[in-house]
């Protein structure tokens, strides 16, 4: 049986793909084996493509963990897309902010817990991402023409 944590991170794939479609983009997500991509997605025309890193907070809105990779993929075409799943007046309203992966590498925040496990904590802010938010643009245009 999937756990919380795992129901989280799927809805917010789904709800990422959604968006990404309802813009008129070919959105595809991948089955959960592929290295830092959650959804493969193109424009119309297979002319432009990128992978998607989907980060997921139900509760906790003013960071993602983001995981130590998170400062090795750094491409024009890789962006992390971090959702917030918060619900106003009984309605959800997902966050959505659309960032670049160069963004989250320079800005990720790495902390190692005070705890006896010594856990490493490696956390994207929201005080970072808010220029991003619904900055779906970065993806270009969905219905581009081969040149």
């Amino acid at each position: 049986m999937a756990n919380k944590g795992h129901i989280t991170g799927m809805r917010g794939v789904y709800l990422v793909a959604a968006e990404l479609t309802r813009l008129g983009f070919i959105a595809c997500p991948t089955s959960r084996s592929a290295l830092a991509a959650d959804i493969l997605v193109t424009d119309q025309s297979c002319q432009r493509t990128y992978t998607v890193q989907v980060k997921t907070n139900a509760r906790t809105f003013g960071f993602w963990l983001v995981g130590a990779k998170a400062r090795s993929p750094r491409s024009r075409t890789h962006m992390y897309v971090l959702v917030n799943l918060r619900s106003v007046d009984g309605q959800d309203r997902p966050e959505f902010f659309v960032v670049p992966s160069g963004v989250v590498a320079a800005k990720m925040v790495s902390t190692v817990s005070r705890t006896a496990t010594k856990s490493n904590w490696h956390q994207f802010y929201m005080r970072d991402a808010l220029r991003y938010r619904d900055k779906w643009s970065l993806f270009g245009d969905s219905a581009s023409t081969p040149a």
